[in-house]
């Protein structure tokens, strides 16, 4: 008998029970995909806490609100450290301190945009603004250096007014990295002065200062094209840091190694982190603005800005702010063609115009410096009321710092961030009387104990200008 194949593997089959059923290994389960872990974006917090205050109401006063509104005969009203009211006919709660204002100004504290407080002590020992050790320094950040203890703190607060600082790294780098917003109270910690809420800036470079600074040791940038340069290939490398970790952030998988002076850049190509840049030149500006547009990120100043006039509807075009002197100018090449009536003219072509310091003895009379660049307009023909020019002290600079929803003007639910001048403040004859951060009263001319003292002054022949 002949059998075909087909018939004996079948019969095989019946004999051995293989072939009824297919045996098959189970798949193992997919393993899960590890959750990312983001890193801390703020690992130093703000550890601020107000001072205790009580209600006050000051009535009596001519009020600039900071953002353009005068109101003679009028009242603030302050508590829970917030301001309450702002105009006529405000009633004092149970408890309320009262102070007549009769002949006198209150305004918003002034926010200086660009100082250096803090970087080293008044004797200049310490020097800690400059990480001059390469071009491109993201990763270093301006509170790792600040001293909170330097007197310098509260001479702007007791002769200028000044209730909110930011503190940036110098200008020897491209990239001299991140900038910190501080409450100017009296602290042990900088985490204790540090606005709660304020976003981190970058301090940025451009002109004479990395080209000189690095030229002179024969390495790149010793050019403006070269400072051009360092700076685009940063951002490419920037560019694509945030996509490998926004891709991780939503995928999972495994992390990308962690790089903290890309962090800070990231954070600004994610809008997280404001981009302060020291430039002088009107087409450095320009060039810049372009570059932020190559590169997917936005300036939100432009902080000496000598030639701001000449580009002041490029600025306005782009919502880019203008830190200004008032007429500080000729110190070198590229601040030589400067005008007194730069902020003004910003300013009249609809720009965000700011008075800023840079100095331990300009951020003191920030006032003063608003009133030559006012003068100066009015000569030229732009008559920017008083009440106005505020803004360049208050909102605008909030507005460029990302804080303005919290202060900057006295708007009811917005930080009691205030000061009763006694007289017009616009006037070299004027003096702060009295000073409330956060509806604390920190200074009061006319109470030597509400004077404040540094523990670097304790024991010193003039301490706190008391003596």
């Amino acid at each position: 008998m002949v059998f075909s194949k087909r018939v004996i593997a079948g019969l095989l089959c019946a004999a051995l029970g293989a072939c009824a059923t297919t045996a098959t290994k189970p798949e193992a389960a997919p393993r899960p995909r590890e959750k990312p872990v983001a890193y801390a974006r703020d690992p130093y917090p703000s550890t601020y806490r107000a001072f205790p205050g009580v209600p006050t109401l000051v009535t009596n006063v001519t009020v600039y609100d900071g953002e353009g509104r005068r109101i003679e005969r009028g009242q603030v009203l302050i508590a829970d450290g917030k301001v309450v009211g702002v105009g006529q006919g405000l009633a004092a709660p149970a408890g309320a301190v009262t102070i007549d204002g009769t002949g006198k100004w209150v305004t918003p504290g002034i926010i200086d945009i660009h100082s250096h407080l803090g970087e080293g002590n008044p004797g200049g020992g310490f020097g800690d603004g400059n990480e001059g050790t390469g071009p491109v320094r993201p990763e270093v950040w301006a509170e790792h250096s600040v001293w909170p203890q330097d007197p310098r703190f509260t001479r702007a607060l007791t002769n200028g007014g000044v209730t909110t600082i930011q503190v940036l790294p110098g200008s020897a780098n491209l990239f001299g990295g991140r900038s910190v917003v501080l409450k100017n109270v009296p602290a042990r910690t900088v985490q204790a002065m540090k606005f709660p809420g304020a976003p981190y800036g970058l301090k940025m470079a451009c002109g004479e200062n990395p080209k000189r600074v690095y030229g002179s040791r024969n390495q790149m940038p010793a050019t403006r094209m070269g400072n051009m340069a360092v700076n685009r290939q940063t951002w490419a490398r920037a560019q694509e840091y945030k996509r490998r970790w926004d891709k991780y952030e939503r995928d999972g998988g495994e992390p990308p190694a962690r790089d903290i002076a890309m962090d800070t850049l990231r954070g600004v190509l994610a809008g997280e982190i404001l981009v302060q840049n020291h430039c002088y030149r009107a087409e450095e500006m320009a060039a810049v603005i372009d570059m932020a547009k190559e590169f997917g990120y936005k300036v939100s100043t432009f902080h000496h800005a000598t030639e701001a006039y000449k580009i002041a509807d490029l600025l306005k075009a782009n919502n880019i702010c203008a830190a200004l002197w008032a007429d500080w100018w000729g110190f070198k090449m590229e601040a030589y063609d400067a005008v007194t009536e730069n902020l003004p003219l910003v300013h009249n072509a609809g720009g965000c115009a700011i008075t800023h310091s840079d100095d331990e003895n300009g951020i003191q009379r920030l006032n003063q410096e608003t009133a030559k660049a006012l003068a100066a307009g009015r000569r030229m023909g732009m008559t920017i009321p008083d009440e106005v020019a505020w803004r360049w002290l208050s909102s605008n600079p909030a507005r460029a710092m990302g804080i303005a929803d919290k202060t900057g003007s006295l708007k009811p639910g917005k930080m009691a961030d205030m000061v009763l001048w006694n007289g017009n403040p616009f006037s070299v004859y004027t003096r702060p009387e009295k000073v409330w951060i956060d509806g604390a009263l920190l200074y009061d001319a006319l109470d030597l104990k509400r004077r404040p003292v540094t523990d670097f002054e304790l024991g010193q022949a003039g301490e706190g200008d008391v003596k």
